[in-house]
């Protein structure tokens, strides 16, 4: 199950990009959805979504940009994510004239953070998350015992 969820946990230099890439990413989503937060409920005025479907844009973007921050459940932090970004580009930027550029009701930073989030989900959170300081050692062993069964058994 770790295998399927994380990967292989990478690192030297792209485990720093990531490492990098992460707190870039994440802090800028704790910084898009801290507003949201302080209304979670209501922080879309002319909405006809109940406050409980509010309340899931500003968990996935607060929430999940903290996780990134430090590299905690990535994969199910980039999966809230991508639902969220998804969710806003076609459901509030597309149908109300989203556009490429300019003013408006553009896209294109959440299509940025969407692409960030399909980028860590595929690629894992790297050596420096706590994901692989808890989930590492158990997925190296997991690994170790499958490349074990493979081998054949030598006659003696």
């Amino acid at each position: 199950m770790l295998k399927v969820a994380f990967g292989q946990f990478l690192g030297g230099r792209p485990a720093l990009g990531l490492l990098i890439f992460r707190l870039v990413t994440g802090l800028a989503l704790v910084f898009h959805g801290l507003p949201k937060a302080m209304h979670p409920f209501t922080w879309m005025p002319h909405s006809t979504l109940p406050g409980f479907i509010q309340m899931l844009s500003p968990l996935a973007e607060l929430g999940g940009g903290l996780a990134l921050i430090i590299g905690l459940l990535t994969p199910l932090a980039c999966l809230a994510i991508i639902c969220n970004m998804l969710v806003a580009i076609f459901t509030v930027h597309l149908p109300h004239g989203g556009i490429w550029v300019g003013k408006g009701n553009t896209y294109e930073s959440a299509l940025g953070y969407l692409v960030a989030a399909v980028m860590i989900f595929l690629t894992g959170p790297g050596i420096y998350s706590l994901d692989a300081k808890l989930f590492g050692n158990r997925l190296a062993d997991a690994l170790a015992r499958q490349k074990q069964e493979r081998r054949p058994h030598a006659w003696v």
